[in-house]
C-alpha cells in the first residue's frame, strides 16, 4: 500500500542556521511514568510560553501499561503492571525496561506546524536509527509506528518494533517514541499492541532479531539519525528534564 507520509517533505523540520541546539539528555534509573509526564507537561510549557531550549530525553519506565481511556484497560490479564491513562496520540500500549522511550519536545512553530509531517520525521527518525543496525524499518499507511517484514514467521507477516505517540500543546510535541530493545516481549501477550488485531502482525525488539544491542548502542544511533532529521543536539547532564 502507498505510504502518503514517504512523501511528505521532511526537510523543514532541521533547524535554521543559528538555531539553538537541541538538549539531549539520558536517564539511567528507570523514570516513573507519572513523574515523566509532570517532566515534560512542565518542559513543553516553558518552551511555548519562555522560548526555553527544547529537549530530547532518553528514559527507561518501570513496566507499566499505558491508554487513552479506561475503556482500554487489559483487566485481569494485565497483572501486577499498573495502568495509566495518558493524553498522547495513539492507543493502549506497554512500556518497560529494556525499552529506550524517546521522549521528545519540539516546537513545530520554529520549525514546522505539520502534524502529519511530523509523525512521518519521527518514523524517519526511528527508521535511520535501524539502519545503523541493518534492519529495514518500514512505515505502513493503516498503521502508525515501525515495523519490520518477518517472512520466517510465514507470508506477510511483519512485528513492531518501534511505536510512536505523540500530544501538542501550543504546536509543542510531547511524549514521542519507543523503540524495544530487549523488554519482555510477554507483556505484550496481555494487550492488543496500539489495536492492531491481525494475527499476522506482532511485537519485536533488537534481541528477538538476532542483534545483541546494547541501550548505549541504541543512544548513539538515535543521536546521530536524530540530528540528520531534526537538527544538531548538546548533551545534558542533570538527570532531572524539569
Amino acid at each position: 500500500m502507498v505510504n502518503g507520509r514517504q512523501t511528505l517533505d521532511l526537510k523543514p523540520f532541521a533547524l535554521t542556521a543559528g538555531s539553538p541546539a537541541v538538549e539531549w539528555q539520558v536517564s539511567e534509573a528507570p523514570i516513573p511514568y507519572p513523574e515523566a509526564v509532570a517532566a515534560m507537561e512542565s518542559r513543553a510549557a516553558a518552551i511555548a510560553a519562555d522560548g526555553a531550549p527544547e529537549l530530547v530525553w532518553l528514559l527507561e519506565h518501570p513496566p507499566l501499561y499505558n491508554l487513552r481511556d479506561q475503556r482500554q484497560d487489559p483487566g485481569p490479564a494485565g497483572g501486577a503492571i499498573p495502568v495509566f491513562e495518558t493524553g498522547r496520540g495513539g492507543q493502549l500500549t506497554y512500556h518497560g525496561p529494556g525499552q529506550r522511550v524517546a521522549y521528545v519536545m519540539l516546537d513545530l512553530k520554529r520549525r514546522q506546524p505539520d502534524v502529519r509531517a511530523y509523525v512521518a520525521s519521527l518514523e524517519q527518525w526511528i527508521i535511520r536509527t535501524l539502519a545503523a543496525f541493518n534492519i529495514k524499518g518500514e512505515r505502513r499507511e493503516d498503521r502508525v509506528g515501525v515495523w519490520v517484514a518477518r517472512p520466517d514467521k510465514g507470508d506477510g507477516h511483519e512485528d513492531k518494533i518501534a511505536a510512536i505517540g505523540v500530544r501538542l500543546r501550543r504546536w509543542v510535541s510531547f511524549h514521542g517514541i519507543s523503540i524495544n530493545v530487549e523488554p519482555d516481549l510477554s507483556h505484550f501477550s496481555a494487550i492488543v499492541p496500539c489495536g492492531v488485531v491481525d494475527p499476522r502482525y506482532g511485537v519485536t525488539s533488537l534481541v528477538d532479531l538476532g542483534l545483541p544491542v546494547t541501550m548505549t548502542d541504541l543512544d548513539i544511533a538515535l543521536r546521530q539519525a536524530f540530528e540528520e532529521v531534526f537538527g544538531a543536539s548538546e548533551l545534558r547532564l542533570p538527570e532531572t528534564a524539569a
